[in-house]
């Protein structure tokens, strides 16, 4: 099948198929486009849609999300992890709001800007400018890798400059938003991962994994690794007044610039933290462990709850640690697990005390 004839099928199937009621595809403009982008890497669209939504509410322009706080914007991010992917957004904002709120219009030149890669580029400029660029994000990977059986794993540079290679060779110079949105939503409706609906696909009759029998083992897998586990003890320490104290985590790494409790490797180093800002505690609550999975290691953690008897200072440590009142915590952009330890304990005994 020539790319002529893969292109007028493939428009064929999404013109009358393919999804065009997502929030980003109305009142498409070069923002709307990049945040859809940057927020549907490692994220599923259905998890999207609201995030989006309640995001480009409150930062409906580049100009008005470059001038907004971070804590701010990792609020609105909270829940959605890879949090550095909220960080890079917001560099770029304020990059790109010092341009006058224009985009750059080369592959080149975007890429060039935190947390955008060649794929998310491409789509911006096919999506919103109509130019004729490749994109080669996870959908379109598996569907190239089936469709020309090309074998190992996409994310190895030779895998994946060969996927490149056929990318470009099918990327239209005419209707090219469609054509980038028509990819994406094969990849994402009909060649998923698993239980992929050939028999519907309208390349399929020129998919050599269908004709070689490869589907299930094409594209092929990430090399597997054993996945360590690391183990932290959370301090949920609330004084007389019911106030919390979180503390800001470091701008890069897990969780970057997010508020989160204080941890420790061991009980002893908890206790020695306490010590050490001549902490008195009573009521002290270890609470059932739990397990939280990042891309590349398991966090098992166990929540200690305890009850501050001696009165503190409301900011220390340079305001990198702060208490802060139930109410409040809502406003703040929290990881996924900490927030729902704060739901689950703190705002419960808030409403216990106030009964």
């Amino acid at each position: 099948m020539s790319p002529e004839q893969f292109q007028q099928k493939l428009f064929s199937w999404f013109d009358n198929h393919g999804r065009k009621d997502l929030p980003w595809q109305r009142d498409i403009n070069p923002y709307r486009v990049w945040v859809s982008e940057i927020m549907l890497q490692q994220t599923q669209v259905v998890s999207v849609i609201a995030y989006f939504n309640r995001f480009v509410a409150r930062f409906p322009t580049v100009q008005s999300l470059a001038s907004a706080e971070l804590d701010e914007v990792l609020q609105h991010w909270s829940g959605l992890g890879y949090y550095a992917r909220a960080r890079n957004l917001y560099k770029t904002a304020q990059i790109v709001a010092g341009n006058a709120g224009v985009f750059p219009q080369t592959v080149a030149e975007l890429s060039a800007l935190p947390g955008i890669g060649r794929s998310t580029a491409g789509a911006i400029l096919s999506i919103a400018c109509g130019q004729s660029q490749p994109i080669l994000d996870g959908n379109v990977k598996r569907v190239l890798a089936r469709f020309h059986a090309v074998h190992g794993w996409p994310g190895d540079n030779k895998v994946a400059a060969q996927l490149w290679q056929i990318s470009q060779r099918y990327t239209p110079t005419q209707r090219t938003g469609d054509y980038t949105q028509a990819m994406m939503d094969l990849g994402a409706t009909l060649c998923t991962r698993s239980k992929p609906l050939c028999e519907i696909c309208p390349v399929a009759e020129g998919c050599q994994a269908r004709q070689l029998a490869l589907v299930k083992q094409l594209p092929g897998p990430k090399p597997r690794k054993d996945v360590p586990v690391k183990q932290l003890y959370f301090l949920l320490l609330l004084d007389k007044e019911n106030r919390i104290l979180l503390e800001r985590r470091p701008p890069t790494g897990i969780w970057g610039g997010l508020w989160s409790l204080p941890e420790f490797d061991d009980p002893q180093a908890l206790q020695d933290w306490c010590l050490q800002r001549h902490y008195q505690m009573h009521a002290l609550q270890t609470l059932p462990d739990q397990r939280h999975s990042f891309s590349h290691y398991h966090l098992d953690y166990t929540p200690i709850l305890a009850k501050l008897e001696n009165p503190i200072n409301n900011v220390m440590e340079g305001e990198r640690a702060v208490w802060y009142k139930t109410a409040e915590i809502t406003t703040l952009g929290l990881p996924a697990p900490i927030k729902r330890l704060l739901q689950q304990h703190v705002t419960e005994d808030q409403n216990d005390e106030n009964d």
